[in-house]
């Protein structure tokens, strides 16, 4: 007869065993043609990071976000944590403010962006949210 304690030994013992033996199966891989259009595409994303960056690193908007309770850290923090994706949308939204200065957008932006990775657990910056983790 069995005691729980050498019970879960042995469960574990060959769970272990099992996923060691699968480990050492081997992995099917695929392989595909790369487009120019897609093999051109990293760089522009770069660039998108880089701009977002910028407009972080300028005066106003780091005033703007101090006003808001954000430090330029934790901006810079979330941008690198950010998919090329969601940097290409923001990177386009700054492209498409006016150019008088209206930052007032790009800081909303921000904020959301902030917001939902708040919200989604990735981060802790605002008190007043709760994590769904």
């Amino acid at each position: 007869m069995y005691f729980p304690m050498q019970l879960f030994k042995r469960l574990t013992a060959s769970a272990l065993i099992a996923s060691t033996t699968l480990l050492g199966m081997p992995m099917a891989a695929s392989a595909g043609m790369v487009s120019s259009a897609e093999s051109v595409a990293s760089p522009s994303q770069t660039d998108a990071r880089a701009k977002v960056n910028a407009v972080l690193a300028r005066e106003d908007v780091r005033a703007e976000m101090a006003s808001r309770g954000l430090s330029p850290a934790q901006a810079q923090d979330r941008v690198k944590a950010m998919t090329d994706d969601e940097v290409a949308t923001l990177s386009g939204r700054i492209d498409q403010a006016p150019a008088g200065g209206d930052i007032l957008g790009v800081v909303f932006t921000v904020f959301i962006v902030l917001l939902i990775t708040d919200i989604l657990g990735l981060t802790k910056v605002f008190p007043f949210t709760r994590s769904v983790r």
